[in-house]
């Protein structure tokens, strides 16, 4: 095997790894700020998490019914062709995974450094730094072991449930003890704005991100037909149940003001309810972000490597390293990306950016579910959702994508679009035509630089 084999417990590992990391410790802050109250903020955090559910719901029929890895690009391709899945991936390997192993490595960064400045949030080029060093650090264990990276992934979802587990509880004797005056009155100050409601959405559901990453690794799945479906069914109303809780033991202590105005949230919980043990939250919210980059990265490298077999990348992404059987150029592409984005950006425009696109494609491939229903009725569907599921998808993809758009416009969202079909230029000359000037270019780069340390995987 060149990969990891990965059984049911790993799965659900990876799953609640990977969703569980910076979010729940800084979107609390967006998902309040765009939804104005206490009430609709833990009712989005708990909508997302049912939106969540639907959409891993409709990828465990798609990852039951073409058992290949890569997640949305081999769905689009079944079903639209080669030219939107090169789009995808042409989006998500170039922007969508590197920024996303930014925002997370920064949020890292944030928490990491925040007991060395009480009081203040740390200067702008100490996060960046330390998000570039946990960046290298995370590539190279994903480069030099599998099974390396699997041990990290699964030490620190065990982390971060733990002090979850232990917010949760204290939130709730906290509750008990009365602690409920930020309770009242939730409804006061609600946004009753068309984007600012969708921009609410999208901060939530960035920290639900993670819910389609096990189907970039079904190839490697122990019988994904039994393990997909069930690892989705008990990892993300999981990592729902803990958002929510955790967002009201956030309120039971600090008032919306309060939480807006906090560098930090979990480490500003953590000073009124722990002290003097307050260390601890930041200690654990550390372990938690880079365990969540482990696992952006992890499936980040599958997904570069995966086109590149297609003849959609690059064919040195589709390389193996012969001493520790890992996609090493995907791994290092991909962090050599996130280094860049960590550079100019803050970690709030990136989401914004970040879910523009990637609602995009949520919204094609569910879309694509529908259309194969009818056009591929031949393909065996071990799990067969009810097609509501995939048509509501479909719904709400296209508003998060033209809320904000149309409630306020703003460049990024017209960068994000002509980012998308720039990728045009590269496919007709390099992947439709394939000119030979453009074949002999990389395939000589390749052989020259590469044959001895490296070996193509082809598709079996």
């Amino acid at each position: 095997e060149l990969f990891l084999v990965v059984g049911l417990l790993s799965g659900i590992c990876l799953i609640v790894g990977t969703m569980i990391g910076s979010g729940i410790f800084i979107s609390p802050k967006s998902v309040l700020l765009y939804s104005g109250a206490v009430g609709p903020c833990l009712l989005i955090w708990a909508a997302c998490g049912v939106l969540s559910t639907l959409g891993a719901l409709c990828y465990a029929e798609l990852g039951t019914m073409i058992t290949k890895s890569g997640a949305e690009y081999s769905y689009l391709k079944e079903c639209f062709g080669p030219l939107p899945a090169y789009l995808f991936s042409w989006t998500t390997v170039m922007v969508l995974k590197p920024s996303a192993f930014a925002i997370i490595t920064l949020s890292f960064a944030e928490y990491a450094s925040a007991p060395f400045y009480p009081g203040c949030s740390p200067p702008l080029i100490v996060t960046k730094c330390l998000s570039a060093t946990a960046i290298f650090l995370i590539v190279s264990v994903n480069c030099l072991s599998v099974k390396l990276a699997s041990y990290v992934q699964n030490i620190f979802t065990a982390a971060k449930l733990f002090i979850i587990l232990i917010i949760v509880v204290s939130g709730i004797v906290l509750l008990a003890q009365g602690h409920t005056e930020n309770l009242s009155n939730a409804f006061d100050g609600s946004s009753s704005s068309f984007g600012s409601i969708g921009l609410a959405f999208y901060n939530g559901l960035w920290a639900y991100d993670g819910w389609n990453q096990l189907n970039f690794i079904t190839e490697e799945l122990k019988d994904p037909y039994r393990n997909l479906p069930l690892a989705i069914l008990i990892g993300i109303p999981l990592v729902s149940v803990c958002y929510v809780m955790v967002n009201l033991a956030y309120f039971t202590v600090m008032t919306t003001t309060e939480l807006l105005l906090s560098p930090a949230v979990a480490v500003t919980f953590g000073d009124r309810v722990f002290y003097p043990l307050s260390w601890i939250v930041p200690l654990f919210v550390v372990l938690s972000t880079f365990g969540s980059a482990n696992g952006s990265c992890f499936t980040a490298g599958r997904l570069a490597y995966v086109s590149g077999r297609e003849g959609h990348m690059v064919k040195i992404l589709s390389y193996i390293s012969l001493r520790h059987y890992t996609p090493s150029p995907a791994l290092i592409l991909n962090g050599l990306l996130a280094i860049c984005y960590i550079i100019p950006a803050d970690i709030n425009r990136l989401i914004n950016y970040f879910s523009i696109a990637q609602w995009v494609f949520y919204g094609l491939t569910a879309l694509a579910l529908i259309v194969m229903r009818f056009t591929r009725k031949d393909l065996h569907r071990p799990v067969k959702v009810p097609i509501v599921i995939p048509g509501l998808m479909v719904i709400v993809s296209c508003y998060l994508v033209l809320a904000p758009i149309i409630d306020k416009p703003e460049m990024e969202y017209l960068y994000c679009a002509a980012f998308i079909f720039c990728g045009l230029l590269l496919y007709f000359p390099f992947v439709h035509w394939k000119v030979s000037w453009g074949t002999k270019l990389t395939s000589e780069y390749t052989t020259v630089k590469f044959a001895c340390q490296l070996h193509p995987v082809q598709e079996t």
